[in-house]
């Protein structure tokens, strides 16, 4: 497997964007950022949570401590392809990440069927976080079509912004393809920028000039919320 970064600390914050919003937002950010290696990329994760779906819940209350544990791949992956199971934790606004990467399958067959898990610290920390939950299991599968931007300047800012949120209950293996429901509008971006320290003063004033602030959006929250609604038949607002 190719050189990664394995330990992320930063801060997260999300906006959403609307139709000419968008296209407005990126032509005022290229003078300052460009699209890094990754470009423009689907995004495929599985999500694990308890029968009951405990760790959503818990996140959705808000809490100042929360986490969450995925798989996730970069585009729809064969056998072969790199994997990343990540455990992400938020403490009082400040994401922790650490993740291991190996190939999807192996990846697979450890974190869904309880298979052999790799050597290292992250898979040790990923073995004990499963067990204090008692079981994990899939609980479906989220996609959605990335564009990435880094600092020109400062590399260790970076920006992304989601567009066709799509999500499954069933068949949650990433190799079945990125097919899924629509979680939100066609016309609706997520973006999140990841700064590890203060954010540059130019992007403040871009923020700032498009009247874009930060909310409170999970993809996975929604997820779960959607699947609530058509298992019931009502409406729930978050």
């Amino acid at each position: 497997m190719a050189q990664y970064q394995s330990v992320f600390k930063r801060y997260e914050l999300k906006y959403r964007l609307y139709g000419d919003r968008y296209s407005e937002f990126t032509e005022c950010i290229l003078p300052y950022m460009s699209p890094d290696r990754y470009g423009n990329t689907t995004i495929c994760n599985i999500y694990f949570d308890t029968p009951d779906f405990r760790l959503i819940r818990s996140s959705l209350e808000k809490p100042i401590y929360k986490e969450k544990l995925r798989l996730r791949t970069y585009g729809v992956p064969s056998a072969d392809s790199p994997a990343f199971a990540e455990l992400k934790k938020k403490y009082k606004g400040i994401v922790y990440k650490r993740r291991i990467c190996l190939p999807y399958s192996e990846a697979y067959d450890w974190l869904v069927n309880g298979g052999p898990h790799p050597d290292g610290q992250v898979a040790d920390e990923i073995e004990r976080f499963i067990a204090f939950y008692g079981s994990l299991l899939p609980s479906g599968a989220l996609f959605y079509d990335r564009i990435s931007y880094i600092g020109k300047t400062d590399p260790g800012l970076r920006l992304t912004i989601d567009k066709n949120v799509r999500w499954r209950k069933e068949n949650p293996s990433l190799t079945k393809g990125g097919y899924g429901d629509e979680l939100f509008g066609r016309d609706e971006y997520i973006m999140e920028i990841k700064i590890s320290a203060s954010m540059p003063l130019w992007l403040s004033h871009i923020l700032d000039k498009l009247k874009l602030y930060p909310v409170s959006c999970s993809k996975y929250g929604t997820a779960y919320m959607s699947t609530i609604q058509n298992s019931k038949g009502v409406n729930i607002n978050v």
